[in-house]
Formats: structure tokens, C-alpha cells, sequence
């Protein structure tokens, strides 16, 4: 069983869908998953039109990539999100500037045809961010209170259960990037959130380990909490680089920089230990494709992605249907 290796777009989008295509059979990916901005992926026009998910669609097959999922991060960001600062601005239509408000509207109906896109093109899986209207509360000073978090949660439910619905009646399930910014975050925070839920199967995760190894939270671990919940994997790296000096909150400093306490790597450049998460995938079940992330700011991309494609391949492995000792009898 070799797993389809993906290559998510998000990183990408600058590119035409076209060009990127070609670039990623060179690369030797076996498909992408469509970021939902860019000329990827525009899930307004995808829920109405089939015509157009055809096009996309015969994109990929023109170089015979396979398509397994879409991922709407940016628009998901602003369903629970206080108000808008003007950073996420650039993550709905620009007619929509400053309005905090109109934004959501914009952002919640964009998610519901994330789901109705994911039906007209054939998926069964959709991705995203869920934002959060607590995640500004983290550090329980000025003092927050137990109420205070327990309404950020109900927010996100309040928000999140219209926009699964659209899931459920699309037969498509939402995979939460678990992700700091979002409601759910490490294994505490993503159990809160199911619950907050009502345990609902259309909500799942995008697993992601880079997000969880800096905190360090035990990737491997994540999985087998929640083995029955794993809708898609995201092969994505990263370091801690704590010198004594550095801490894992980033110290106000961008990626890249050689003063942050963590960062993103390209594939086996970093701390996350893939092989221990290939053999708890392989005790889940998990079948679906590894899809990867690809961020590293002190690595030219194009190197980056044709590198992480062949780790991702080499590290990836069968579940033995034979135990070693079976022949022991014969």
C-alpha cells in the first residue's frame, strides 16, 4: 500500500494552476490539494457550477495528478476570529475591508460552499481553519475566566454547526488544521472542541505535526487519540531551536529568522519523527493520501518540494500483513 503523495497548493498560489501542475509531475507528486484562493479553487463558482469543476478538475488529469481534497484555510480564519485587525484583510474580497461583520457572512457562506464544492468535484474530505474568538486569551493575564473560554467554545459551535450541516448534507467532512490561532490546538483543546460539537462525525482533523512538535505535544500521540477523527495528513516539518536564549512563543520575530525559538523545515530537516507517525497511521487504518505543506524560508522552494516528495515517499511504508515469527512454526 503506497500512499498517493500529495502537494497542498496553499504555498503556491502565486502560480497558475496550469504552471504549478507540470511543475508538480516534475516534482513527482502523484496529485494536489487545491488551495481555495489563487486560481486554484474558487468554491463560489465550484458549488454552482459543474462546468467548472470539470475544468479544474481536467487540469490535473491533462498531467495525471489525482485530486483527493480542497482546503479553504483563509476564509475559515474568519469565521470565529474577533474583530478584524486589518492583517486578514487580503482573505476576503477587498470590498469588504474593515468590515469585520460582512466578512464573516462572506466566510460562513464561503465554508458551506467548501462543502458543496467538495461534492460537485468527487471529494469526500474538505479542509480548513476554524479561527477563534479566544485564542488572544491564552496567557490568563489580565485574568480569564473559566466562563470566558467555556463561551469561546460555544461560539465556535454556535458558528461551526450551520456550516456542518452544509457537510452532512454534502457527505463531506471538514478536517480542522489543528493549529495555534485555532480552537483547537493541541490534543486538550481538539477533544474541547469535539465535545462542543456534540461529537458530530461530519468534524474531524487535518493532522498537521509540525504545529504540535514546537509545542511539544507528541504527534503520534495526537493520532492515536483520535484514530476514528484522522480525515487527512499533512506532511509538514518543523524545529525547536531553543539556545537557552530563544522560546517556543516566537519572541516577535518572523519565520526564518535565526533568533526564533522553533521553526518550519522542509521535510527531514527538522525534529518531527515521521517514521513513529507512518506506524500509527498504519495501526489507524489511515489510507489517504499524504499531502505536503511545504514552508521553509531558508530553502528555495522548488528544491524544497522536489526533496520533501522523495522523503515522503521513502519514509512511507506498508503495515506487514504477516507477523515475523509466523514461519517459525513450518
Amino acid at each position: 500500500m503506497a500512499r498517493p503523495v500529495t502537494l497542498f497548493t496553499g504555498q503556491w498560489a502565486d502560480l497558475p494552476l496550469e504552471v504549478l501542475a507540470e511543475k508538480a509531475v516534475g516534482f513527482g507528486y502523484d496529485g494536489l490539494e487545491l488551495a481555495c484562493w489563487g486560481d486554484h479553487m474558487d468554491v463560489f463558482k465550484a458549488a454552482e457550477d459543474p462546468a467548472y469543476c470539470e475544468k479544474q478538475k481536467a487540469i490535473l488529469d491533462k498531467h495525471g495528478l489525482k485530486l483527493f481534497a480542497i482546503s479553504n484555510h483563509l476564509a475559515g480564519q474568519l469565521v470565529c476570529d474577533p474583530n478584524n485587525d486589518g492583517r486578514s484583510d487580503m482573505f476576503a474580497p477587498p470590498e469588504l475591508a474593515g468590515d469585520s461583520e460582512k466578512q464573516r457572512a462572506w466566510a460562513i457562506e464561503s465554508m458551506k460552499n467548501t462543502a458543496r464544492a467538495a461534492k460537485n468535484l468527487g471529494l469526500k474530505v474538505a479542509n480548513g481553519f476554524t479561527g477563534s474568538s479566544i485564542w488572544h486569551l491564552l496567557y490568563s493575564f489580565p485574568p480569564v475566566s473559566d466562563e470566558t473560554i467555556d463561551e469561546g467554545f460555544k461560539d465556535f459551535a454556535d458558528k461551526w454547526n450551520p456550516i456542518l450541516d452544509v457537510f452532512d448534507e454534502s457527505g463531506v467532512r471538514f478536517g480542522l488544521e489543528v493549529h495555534p490561532t485555532e480552537i483547537a490546538f493541541d490534543i486538550v483543546t481538539a477533544q474541547r472542541a469535539i465535545d462542543a460539537v456534540d461529537g458530530r462525525d461530519a468534524f474531524g482533523f487535518n493532522f498537521d505535526p509540525s504545529h504540535l512538535h514546537w509545542q511539544m505535544v507528541d504527534p503520534a500521540r495526537f493520532l492515536q487519540e483520535f484514530k476514528d477523527r484522522i480525515y487527512h495528513v499533512h506532511m509538514k516539518d518543523s524545529a525547536r531551536q531553543l539556545d537557552g536564549r530563544t522560546g517556543i512563543l516566537g519572541s516577535h520575530l518572523n519565520f526564518g529568522h535565526p533568533d526564533r525559538g522553533w521553526d518550519f523545515r522542509s521535510l527531514g530537516h527538522g525534529g518531527v519523527n515521521f517514521e513513529e507517525i507512518i506506524r500509527t497511521l498504519n495501526h489507524i487504518g489511515y489510507t489517504g493520501p499524504l499531502s505536503i505543506e511545504w514552508e521553509d524560508s531558508g530553502m528555495e522552494r522548488e528544491r524544497g518540494a522536489t526533496e520533501a516528495c522523495a522523503f515522503t515517499k521513502r519514509v512511507d511504508f506498508s503495515p506487514s500483513n504477516l507477523a515475523f515469527d509466523a514461519a517459525f512454526g513450518e
